[in-house]
């Protein structure tokens, strides 16, 4: 049996080297600034607050989950601070980079997109807490492909607003936050083809090289976390 192989989200790395860097750098400026009998200047202020903008980008860096993504040859497990969400392998249809055009006009999106076969299967396996944090993580997404498809203007008002209700091809039923990701996830479909985005920062790789991963995984699921095992193994190495 092939083990699962877990994949490091770029938005965990250097968390320490952030908070290290900037702790040291203030604990110099505030030494060197009370040693010193002159005022505080602009510049020092300014190297101050950068920081403590690098000691707290570096502890939120460190808030997020260590492994995001965890691929075994039956199912795929996103890791959120807030849960977790699983793709099984058998509801996994394809993936790859969404993009909305408008005339001339082409936005590529930087995430990774995912297609389901049943939406059903996925959704009943998500949690409502997490449903709502990734409706407010990923609007910003969903707007920017929305500007562009509606740069006419005409703009669907379920487009912008969420519905508390919805049901599914299935004839499933839904309510609250799990109806508005539900909706969520048909507009997505509607305005991209996919149904799921992950995010290039819970990545380990570009979006790219990811969405090939995944269709890979579709075809050789096993071959592909062997795959994985090596690769992270070689780089352990070096």
């Amino acid at each position: 049996m092939v083990e699962p192989v877990r994949l490091r989200a770029s938005a965990n790395r250097h968390s320490i080297e952030f908070m290290l860097v900037g702790a040291i750098a203030l604990i110099v400026i505030m030494v060197f600034v009370t040693l010193r009998a002159t005022p505080i200047s602009l510049l020092e202020i300014a190297l101050a607050s950068a920081a403590i903008v690098a000691i707290m980008l570096g502890f939120l860096k460190s808030q997020q989950p260590y492994y995001s993504i965890e691929m075994s040859p039956q199912r795929l497990v996103y890791n959120h601070k807030f849960g977790e969400f699983l793709l099984e392998h058998d509801n996994f249809h394809s993936s790859g980079v969404p993009s909305v055009t408008q005339g001339v006009e082409t936005l590529e999106l930087n995430v990774v997109g995912i297609k389901l076969k049943d939406i059903d299967v996925f959704l009943s396996r998500l949690t409502p807490r997490l449903a709502g944090k990734l409706l407010i993580e990923q609007r910003n997404i969903f707007l920017q492909a929305v500007k562009i498809h509606c740069s006419n203007g005409n703009c669907p008002s379920e487009w912008l607003i969420e519905e508390a209700s919805y049901t599914s091809p299935n004839g499933q039923p839904y309510s609250g936050l799990m109806a508005m990701f539900a909706n969520r996830m048909q507009n997505f479909k509607t305005l991209t083809g996919y149904d799921l985005m992950l995010p290039a920062n819970v990545l380990d790789r570009d979006i790219w090289q990811f969405a090939t991963v995944m269709n890979r995984w579709k075809l050789t699921p096993e071959e592909v976390v062997k795959n994985l095992h090596s690769e992270l193994a070689t780089s352990a190495m070096k």
